[in-house]
């Protein structure tokens, strides 16, 4: 389950459907791959194909990102089986 955001506009959008805060473009995908975050118990969970899990190094060494688009994605890290700290940013 999804407990903490790191992105408002996200959150909102998970929350009630707002995409103020987000790229609409990426509605559809980040939909489903918020569904499936909050639906999982462990970042594996989430190693869907096309999505690119991978841990991160250095100060978010505790954490996974996932393809969104171009150069987005959605990052995240796992409280026991809760997800928390989940973000969407541009990497580049």
């Amino acid at each position: 389950m999804i407990k903490t955001f790191r992105h408002k506009g996200l959150q909102a959008f998970f929350e009630g459907g707002s995409k103020a805060g987000i790229k609409a473009a990426h509605a559809s995908k980040l939909q489903r791959q918020l569904i499936r975050l909050d639906l999982s118990k462990s970042a594996k969970d989430m190693d869907v194909p096309g999505w690119r899990l991978h841990k991160l190094s250095g100060d978010l060494a505790d954490h996974w990102s996932i393809w969104v688009s171009g150069n987005w994605r959605m990052t995240f890290t796992f409280d026991g089986e809760d997800a928390i700290l989940v973000d969407y940013q541009d990497y580049h």
